[in-house]
């Protein structure tokens, strides 16, 4: 069951369910893509009705950020737990690597996904990385030609958002490829370009924080949160108004 947040149905599931519907669709043959929206994209999308039917239209659509379960809960329809996507997409390749499955990683500057494809050997030692490729292509063509030649069970498009879901939306049909995430920054924490707050933080969904200190330019990104959540009250109030008259 999807939970409505304002306008983006997300997918009411624990962290294992969400693993088992994609491991899934990967054993089944099927072709499916996951999204991973936070406030920020769900924003966006409020006002773009074309990124909306995108991320509507997804296989599965992941809470990834804690606004999105905090709106949940004021909304009244909480979501099981936060899932962030590149937690997920690591259960997901911990699998793969258990079944000696593959995985393409595209996006980010040029040399991160080789790094990051380096780096993912060395945790995954059976994962199959069939290929890598920058995100600073200027045709889709050449890439689509790359990975369908690959043909790999996972790909992983970290183009950053929403560039990645359109993307992804235009091209799914073309691919060669069973499933598609939009992981944004994932590959350069993959290639430890970047560092992920520590347990602490994330336990407390306060990655955000870590990560404004220490990116205080992120500022004007983080102020879109609590705007968010305002959001999210107002909708609840005139929900509870409209129920009273």
């Amino acid at each position: 069951m999807r939970i409505d947040i304002l306008g983006v149905g997300f997918d009411n599931l624990t962290s294992g369910q969400a693993v088992s519907w994609a491991d899934g669709i990967i054993k089944s043959g099927g072709k499916s893509y996951i999204v991973t929206p936070n406030p920020e994209i769900v924003t966006i999308a409020r006002r773009d009705e074309s990124l909306r039917a995108i991320l509507n239209s997804a296989g599965l659509v992941l809470p990834d950020g804690v606004g999105i379960t905090i709106a949940a809960r004021i909304l009244g329809t909480p979501l099981c737990e936060r899932i962030p996507g590149i937690d997920f997409a690591s259960e997901l390749l911990a699998g793969l690597s258990a079944s000696s499955g593959s995985v393409f990683l595209l996006g980010a500057k040029p040399g991160v996904a080789e790094e990051a494809a380096k780096r993912l050997a060395q945790t995954y030692p059976e994962l199959v990385v069939s290929g890598t490729a920058d995100g600073y292509f200027q045709e889709d063509e050449p890439v689509i030609r790359m990975l369908n030649e690959a043909r790999p069970d996972l790909l992983l498009v970290c183009l950053g958002a929403p560039k990645q879901e359109f993307w992804i939306a235009k091209n799914i049909e073309a691919l060669d490829v069973r499933l598609c995430i939009g992981l944004g920054g994932a590959l350069d924490v993959y290639a430890g370009a970047v560092k992920r707050a520590p347990a602490a933080f994330r336990k407390l969904g306060l990655e955000w924080l870590y990560r404004l200190a220490r990116e205080p330019s992120r500022i004007k990104r983080m102020i879109k949160l609590p705007l968010f959540v305002m959001a999210a009250i107002m909708k609840r109030i005139r929900g509870i108004w409209q129920k009273g008259n």
